[in-house]
């Protein structure tokens, strides 16, 4: 058993040893955060977006680098997981995105204010978080005709956009109908319509028209086109 002086000095040496172990880490810190966050990278789009998320009260709802609530999706890899084009499809209007499925409030922000929080999103997903979260698990293809070893995975637009409501391979959403042998379904043509206007194909497809470029539409109707029952393992 310890004298009190032994205890005492036991006490101010464990004290003062754990004190300087603290600060060392704290600086070590500290140096290690402009690397890590792309401090040099933060624009003043992204620091108008951390402001908007902040007045907004997004919090509320969703967890951002592992803090806030937990009632929406998790954010911090939102960027690479659904990229710019659904994430500003989805500021603009939240519930043709999902009708009659999501709660997300309709925010009415400016053209302007989706970029700033995009710009805040594209910051946030670049940061080094010592692997938190994962990495998006972005969709594998078990081999559509025609991709080559090339191109074995899904185009990254139709993993971050169109599985958010189909399903592939049994793997997706379930928003919209499966694209197991689509290109039996509809040909290139008809996609390209489909994929520009929905409506202009269904009156009443809730797809919602999405902002897509020529280029990205020419890259899914390719895709798709190579969809046939066969290739996918018979329409699902």
């Amino acid at each position: 058993m310890l004298s009190k002086s032994a205890a005492r000095r036991f006490f101010l040496v464990g004290t003062a040893l754990c004190f300087g172990a603290f600060l060392l880490l704290t600086v070590d810190t500290l140096g290690r955060i402009p690397e890590q966050t792309n401090q040099q990278e933060l624009s003043e789009s992204a620091i108008r977006g951390k402001h908007l998320w902040d007045r907004s009260n997004c919090m509320g709802c969703h967890t951002l680098l592992g803090e806030g609530a937990y009632y929406a999706p998790e954010l911090t890899r939102v960027y690479s997981r659904r990229g710019p084009v659904f994430i500003e499809a989805m500021l603009r209007d939240p519930e043709a995105m999902y009708p009659g499925r999501r709660r997300m409030w309709q925010y009415d922000f400016s053209d302007q204010e989706r970029q700033d929080l995009i710009a805040f999103f594209a910051w946030i997903d670049r940061m080094d978080l010592n692997g938190f979260p994962a990495e998006p698990n972005l969709l594998q293809v078990a081999g559509a005709d025609g991709l080559g070893d090339a191109a074995s995975r899904y185009p990254l637009t139709f993993q971050q956009i169109c599985v958010a409501c189909h399903k592939l391979e049994g793997q997706g959403g379930v928003v919209g109908p499966a694209l197991d042998g689509v290109a039996d379904r509809m040909t290139p043509e008809t996609l390209r319509k489909h994929l520009k206007d929905p409506k202009s194909v269904k009156p009443d497809s809730l797809m919602p028209q999405l902002p897509l470029d020529d280029a990205t539409i020419e890259e899914l109707v390719a895709f798709l086109s190579t969809l046939k029952a066969s290739s996918t393992g018979g329409a699902r």
